[in-house]
């Protein structure tokens, strides 16, 4: 079977990637967690993982009918490193709702008109109208993080973002918005273990682009882009929920709870709703690089 890009994920594997993360991958069985700093050895079992996730999902219905009938919006902005899992949750989220109230924004690269507008222009059209929920696939927040580590924009105008990025939510928010901040963070052995799965299966190549290759030797330089994101973009009226997602199954649960136990929504079942697992997500304090 040819491999997508000449094989490079594989190649990375075998002679670029630390020791320490090749020698994790290589000796793990299916259900082992990668990640050292990872609060838990296994992952979630799938009876507990799918009986959780059933209850949970029927509080989004609620939720969402509760939306439609009060004219409330809500945006959700998922952000994370690549293969952090952000389609994988945001499909959990939705894949119960009325598609014509919960959808989802995933924007290419800016055209050459947009690129000489203001940079939060083209994400505001895309900003929930009244009864509606609105899924971000990655954000606003490429400048924080993509752009800033492969070039694609200058220093000055990253700092620039980020003088305004808070004054913008705030703008949101004092609008009316509910505005959640996911920050889905993976393990390097991980991240990698998921590409070269991605490799293999005809099914899943199309997830992968020249970014995520060339990335996987930005390790480094991504830890230091997120970590100043999650520092100068976290403020009380906009908080990052940051979740640890090398547990796919971890990560989504406590995403969707996370929302739920925030929004004081029409027949809210508190029991169904559950305890967020604080090992698994809270603030920037949980990011590890």
């Amino acid at each position: 079977m040819e491999l997508p890009f000449d094989g490079a994920i594989s190649a990375f594997f075998e002679n670029d990637a630390p020791k320490e993360v090749r020698a994790a991958i290589r000796r793990a069985d299916k259900d082992d967690i990668l990640n050292p700093v990872y609060p838990h050895s296994e992952r979630m079992k799938r009876k507990t993982y799918e009986a959780e996730l059933h209850a949970l999902q029927i509080e989004l219905v609620k939720l969402q009918h509760w939306v439609k009938e009060t004219g409330q919006r809500i945006a959700m902005v998922f952000e994370g490193r690549d293969a952090a899992g952000k389609g994988g949750t945001i499909k959990r989220f939705r894949e119960n709702l009325n598609p014509r109230g919960a959808r989802v924004v995933a924007l290419s690269k800016p055209t050459d008109r947009e690129s000489t507008e203001w940079y939060f222009q083209r994400y505001i059209e895309h900003l929930p109208a009244g009864g509606e929920i609105v899924f971000f696939d990655r954000s606003w927040y490429n400048r924080g993080v993509v752009e800033h580590v492969f070039g694609f924009c200058t220093d000055a105008e990253r700092d620039h973002f980020f003088t305004q990025v808070t004054p913008f939510e705030q703008m949101l928010v004092d609008e009316g918005i509910k505005l959640f901040k996911i920050w889905l963070n993976v393990g390097q052995a991980e991240q990698l273990r998921r590409f070269l799965k991605r490799e293999s299966d005809p099914l899943k190549q199309w997830k992968l682009s020249r970014i995520d290759v060339e990335g996987l030797a930005k390790w480094d330089a991504y830890s230091h882009a997120i970590a100043e994101t999650l520092m100068l973009s976290h403020a009380p009226h906009a908080p990052w929920t940051v979740i640890r997602s090398d547990d796919k199954r971890r990560a989504r649960i406590n995403a969707i709870r996370s929302v739920l136990t925030q929004i004081d929504y029409a027949r809210r079942d508190m029991k169904a709703l559950g305890k967020i697992d604080e090992k698994v997500c809270g603030g920037p304090e949980l990011w590890d690089a």
